[in-house]
């Protein structure tokens, strides 16, 4: 049945506009809701909607958190690793948080939506560990994940759909930077962020008035190529923007099995989320240490040498086998015939015409312009095909922060 869903699975605030699109039910998993892999039977158009016109994502399994009180900063500064006090009104702020050790538990967004309130969004739940890091603080923490709806909107014509069908304008929203704004009578906040590497803007909706504003975008956008996306496309675009994962790229330090599993954010290429010009915070002494030592891993880029993927096939009397959708998997890499990394997620980049992978690569191995060799099945038979590493992101689109 059209719109039918896995068993004890939650739907989310879209549900009634978005099951009926999915034309080969291609339901997944999401932090325990349905969501939709592709809409269409392949994700060929879903991702040419993210490069050429105006893609829209239901990201609502987000969880979603609300902060107030006269410490609400002071708690979210102990525990991430970005400078939140020195945050503006309006600003968002990307960060990891790590536990004692300088290992990633999680990686997310914070909008502070006024002096004394934020939203923390998250690929995990994180309500325990909020409350954790609360001890001695004045500060109220709320689970806002299932009344507020998420829709992603993504794309080189995403403002224009946006200017059509909110009440204000968001040509001056400047690149992660949030603003109240109003779409068909409903009270809604616009960031101008994104999983695309794309322009875009996220809109976070009341749940209950979730229907108004999908039914008021999907019109606007209705001369402009909006099309509802799905994960697939999604993961190429992360992929093109060398966008990090949880469960796929990185594992949580709170759920990793043993130690090599964690990663901290100088391993994961996340330097820059991470800041000592303020007081203590969780990790801050490991990864002091991390940063005057080096990291022994790296996080990077790794582009795949098309002839030799190739006439590896070719020797087979076949032509080359491209992965269908992204893959999320590990992969080895070797260098010099021995194993000095792994690949964990890849895709044919239909806009670039290049078969990408993000990896993982142990020191001194992770240097742009490094040769290695990346090993694929061709009939039943394990080769390696040439690959070089590759400074991320892959593809880095002006109009993003214009």
């Amino acid at each position: 049945m059209p719109g039918r869903v896995p068993h004890n699975l939650k739907t989310t605030p879209f549900h009634a506009r978005t099951a009926p699109l999915i034309q080969g039910q291609t339901w997944r998993r999401w932090s325990g809701y349905a969501v939709a892999s592709a809409y269409d039977w392949t994700h060929d158009r879903e991702y040419s909607s993210i490069r050429n016109a105006a893609a829209l994502f239901d990201v609502s399994p987000l969880h979603k958190y609300r902060i107030t009180g006269r410490d609400a900063a002071r708690l979210l500064d102990r525990m991430v690793t970005r400078n939140v006090l020195k945050a503006q009104v309006g600003q968002v702020q990307y960060t990891t948080w790590c536990d004692a050790q300088g290992k990633v538990i999680d990686d997310g967004t914070i909008s502070r939506l006024k002096e004394n309130e934020f939203r923390l969004s998250s690929a995990e739940p994180n309500f325990r560990w909020l409350h954790l890091n609360a001890f001695g603080l004045e500060v109220a923490i709320e689970d806002i994940s299932d009344s507020l709806g998420a829709l992603a909107l993504q794309g080189p014509l995403s403002r224009t759909v946006l200017n059509e069908a909110a009440d204000q304008p968001v040509d001056a929203l400047k690149y992660f930077r949030v603003m109240d704004n109003r779409i068909a009578g409903v009270d809604i906040q616009v960031s101008r962020t994104g999983y695309t590497g794309d322009l875009g803007y996220e809109l976070w909706i009341p749940a209950a008035q979730a229907l108004e504003v999908w039914d008021a975008l999907t019109a606007a956008g209705r001369n402009y190529g909006l099309a509802p996306d799905g994960i697939w496309a999604l993961d190429v675009a992360r992929i093109e923007a060398g966008l990090v994962m949880l469960d796929v790229d990185y594992h949580s330090s709170h759920r990793a099995m043993i130690e090599p599993q964690k990663s901290s954010p100088f391993e994961l290429s996340l330097d820059w989320t991470v800041t000592f010009d303020k007081g203590p915070y969780n990790g801050r002494k490991a990864l002091a240490a991390e940063k005057a030592r080096g990291p022994l891993w790296r996080f990077v880029g790794v582009e795949i040498d098309w002839d030799s993927f190739e006439s590896l096939h070719v020797a087979h009397d076949l032509a080359p086998a491209l992965p269908s959708v992204p893959w999320r998997s590990s992969i080895p890499l070797y260098r010099e015939g021995r194993q000095v990394g792994y690949a964990s997620s890849g895709c044919w980049s239909p806009l670039l015409k290049k078969y990408l992978a993000l990896a993982h690569l142990q020191a001194p191995h992770f240097a742009t312009g490094t040769q290695l060799e990346i090993e694929i099945t061709v009939e039943h038979q394990r080769r390696r095909a040439h690959a070089r590493v590759s400074r991320l992101p892959f593809y880095d689109p002006p109009r993003k922060k214009a």
